[in-house]
């Protein structure tokens, strides 16, 4: 089944956030590259970097939103990964450059999830889409309530 486009484009004149114009939905993105660590012997991305390019973009989300996420965990609030899903449209190679957008999606009381959706830079091609769900928790992995500020980021972050 051919998954549906990803049409981005600039919210507000701010170069961070994009609206998909195919679905509505306001995402961050930010660019980088393919490093040649990333690739495995068949000369593409090792499935496994998806997840490292999804933790970028949720941390470049959280900065731009002036919420780093060094500052969460100073604040005593740990978000680990409960459960992820990827899927896999095209392959990257080593040099390619990508966006990646992030959003803030689903929000309960003490859990958080993120959707994904990587670009080729150059082309508009879509290369996967994903979700990492997360729990809250304190820094002795207690279970908590997810604290103000990445709360606020939820109820901010533009529509």
């Amino acid at each position: 089944m051919k998954p549906k486009p990803f049409l981005p484009e600039v919210l507000s004149g701010n170069p961070h956030y994009v609206r998909d114009t195919s679905g509505g939905q306001v995402w961050h993105r930010c660019e980088t590259r393919v490093l040649y660590a990333d690739t495995d012997r068949s000369q593409v991305v090792y499935h496994g970097n998806y997840l490292r390019y999804f933790e970028f973009g949720r941390a470049s989300l959280m900065r731009d939103a002036g919420y780093p996420y060094k500052e969460v965990e100073e604040n005593g609030y740990v978000y680990p990964i409960i459960e992820i899903g990827l899927k896999y449209v095209s392959p990257l190679h080593y040099d390619d450059p990508i966006w990646v957008n992030t959003r803030p999606a689903d929000l309960e009381r003490v859990r958080l999830s993120f959707d994904y959706v990587i670009t080729h830079r150059e082309t508009g091609a879509l290369i996967c889409t994903g979700e990492t769900r997360h729990c809250a928790t304190n820094t002795a992995g207690v279970p908590v309530g997810i604290d103000d500020q990445t709360l606020h980021l939820w109820k901010t972050f533009p529509r």
